[in-house]
């Protein structure tokens, strides 16, 4: 009798989290005469990165959150990114700031990041985010590793003591997942395309995150029966990560993709934005 996994349901658990934030923002508008803003920054026409901001914006509207939109063309410097980001993160009436990345191979991405103020850095993409996310101070998690932690806790996954283990090591996704897990006291390792000995560390793991951008990577005959396998990787034809046939037949609690950690990463978003916004206009939650 083969059992089969539990799935993480990152749709309707982003669906909540969305509602309370909607909720939030009509009592900012109510409160304070202007509802919580999100700028979004898009450098040339990427049909992907197109359409990811456009989805972005319509879950905004959806939750009563203003957004602008900045379009900037292919061939903009970085300087000139620079000096947009910064024209937002002064402009009171800006409470969130979301740089849709990659931005071109010709854009220094990292300084373009650090001209978003960090109270106004609803996507966690600064260097005193990733800090706060270290260091377990007050400041804003990057969107898909917050979007994890709150999976995790949703479905009571206690991670004291659990070896976790982290693929891949991106600078919004796989590093600072690594951190806030271990802020949950996990033991965790990371792993990425130079790892020896990727399945037998895997086979070790009581949390499995796979963020990588390989479409099966993982094998499911590596998950540990009775593992939670988080799969926050996006490939063409809607494939994770994870070798998910068989892995269901092994986790205890799996990542559906998509449905699972998707949802949850524009959720987290939309909730900080709003929470930014609330902080900006003076007013502490209640």
């Amino acid at each position: 009798m083969t059992q089969t996994a539990q799935f993480m349901d990152g749709t309707g658990l982003a669906e909540r989290i969305v509602g309370e934030a909607a909720a939030k923002a009509a009592e900012i508008s109510r409160r304070a005469g202007t509802s919580p803003c999100l700028a979004t920054v898009l450098v040339g026409e990427d049909p992907a990165s197109v359409t990811y901001v456009r989805m972005k914006r319509a879950r905004c509207a959806k939750a009563g959150i203003r957004s602008r939109h900045i379009g900037l063309p292919a061939t903009t410097t970085t300087a000139e990114l620079i000096d947009t980001l910064a024209g937002l993160s002064g402009d009171p009436e800006v409470h969130g700031i979301l740089l849709q990345h990659p931005c071109g191979p010709h854009i220094d991405e990292r300084a373009a990041f650090e001209a978003i103020a960090p109270e106004k850095d609803v996507d966690g993409v600064t260097m005193r985010s990733f800090a706060a996310m270290s260091f377990g101070l007050q400041g804003f998690v990057s969107c898909t590793p917050g979007g994890i932690m709150r999976l995790l806790e949703a479905y009571d996954v206690d991670l004291a003591g659990k070896r976790a283990v982290v693929v891949g090591r991106s600078a919004i996704l796989g590093k600072p997942v690594g951190m806030l897990l271990l802020a949950r006291d996990a033991t965790v390792t990371y792993c990425h395309s130079r790892t020896a000995d990727l399945s037998g560390i895997v086979q070790e793991a009581d949390v499995v995150v796979a963020a990588v951008g390989r479409p099966r990577l993982i094998r499911g005959e590596d998950v540990k029966p009775g593992a939670v396998v988080i799969d926050a990787g996006y490939n063409p034809g809607n494939v994770g990560d994870v070798d998910f046939d068989t892995a269901v037949t092994r986790a205890r609690l799996i990542t559906p993709v998509p449905g699972g950690v998707g949802p949850m990463t524009i959720a987290v978003l939309l909730a900080q934005t709003v929470d930014a916004a609330a902080n900006q206009l003076g007013m502490r939650h209640h």
